[in-house]
């Protein structure tokens, strides 16, 4: 999951992010870009010029760019605290990754005032109207491209209240975390054996296309294949396949291919290590082709689910289902 903080100054964010990095949360700020920009420009590393730059980089790039900077280093199998939303854009910009919320830390004004205060850094505000009248003219602007703090707490999906002591603060994080937890959502039996296909087809060494297929029992992978030269044979992308390099079109002499497809490179590692596929599925990213067909039905495989479709597979497809196969197609559904 990623968790996303807002909230205004001295309300607590800071704490929150060091307590789910202490619990293997990946931890980012959206004003890490902002901070290295600052460095590369030999500019103090302030509020003015951290809020300053963030404008400049909305004008010039759109709302976006800090929220999208960041994404591009996030992976989907971690969990993330990321710090610092201040735009609502950048808040719609993350929600486009399902697995995200919006977290609001707050905190009562007279509170995060002393907060600010117990600091006794030189430019920060010595009284509380001056704080909160600062603070105002942050929370919402009629520059489109300037922060818009008010906004963008309004966009939260949670508020977590920081008045109390640390452990109260933690609580309360923790509860939140454990709701968001409950509404994950993990990819089905299909998604989950054809996203790993996919990562397989990776490994294909053929020039023209990469395929891969994955063979399952009982919900576990017990061989997979992806299509390329035989074992010990030259790789076809270093032109061990004449008709692969010469880019031939689609369905043309195929009695001079050299590779092994991928549906048929599953079948046989199952075969070169002793492994049982009767009964199995095999999920392949393409739809097999007329040998691979005949393969799968004699190999004892029941269930064939595919991705892509070839152009011309329809007798495949027809003499599969003769046999009693049963054949999916996640496109179709």
């Amino acid at each position: 999951m990623i968790i996303g903080l807002t909230g205004k100054n001295a309300s607590g964010k800071g704490a929150v992010l060091e307590f789910l990095r202490e619990r293997s949360f990946y931890a980012f700020s959206l004003s890490d870009a902002l901070r290295s920009e600052l460095a590369a420009r030999k500019l103090p590393l302030t509020r003015d010029n951290l809020i300053a730059l963030g404008t400049e980089l909305r004008r010039e790039f759109g709302n976006g760019v800090l929220a999208e900077r960041i994404l591009e280093e996030l992976e989907e199998e971690k969990n993330y605290i990321v710090d610092s939303f201040r735009h609502p854009v950048e808040v719609e910009t993350f929600r486009r990754r399902g697995d995200f919320i919006l977290l609001n830390v707050h905190a009562d004004d007279r509170i995060r005032f002393e907060r600010i205060a117990s600091r006794g850094r030189e430019n920060d505000p010595r009284k509380l109207e001056e704080f909160l009248k600062l603070e105002a003219q942050e929370a919402k602007s009629d520059n489109a491209f300037a922060q818009q703090l008010d906004a963008t707490i309004a966009r939260a999906d949670y508020t977590v209240e920081n008045n109390g002591s640390f452990e109260e603060l933690h609580r309360s994080v923790v509860s939140i975390i454990q709701i968001a937890a409950k509404k994950q959502k993990r990819p089905d039996w299909d998604t989950y054996f054809m996203k790993i296909a996919k990562v397989v087809a990776l490994r294909s060494n053929c020039i023209k296309r990469k395929v891969a297929a994955v063979i399952v029992k009982d919900k576990r992978i017990i061989s997979t294949g992806y299509n390329g030269t035989p074992r010990g044979v030259k790789n076809c992308n270093e032109g061990g396949c004449p008709r692969c390099n010469s880019l031939s079109s689609q369905g043309e002499h195929l009695d001079k291919c050299l590779c092994s497809h991928a549906e048929e490179n599953a079948i046989t590692q199952a075969a070169y290590h002793g492994v049982s596929i009767k009964g199995a599925a095999l999920y392949s990213t393409f739809s097999p082709c007329l040998m691979c067909t005949k393969m799968i039905i004699n190999s004892g495989i029941t269930e064939v689910v595919f991705d892509d479709r070839y152009s011309i597979d329809d007798t495949s497809l027809n003499l599969l289902k003769e046999a009693g196969i049963k054949v999916r197609s996640l496109r179709a559904t």
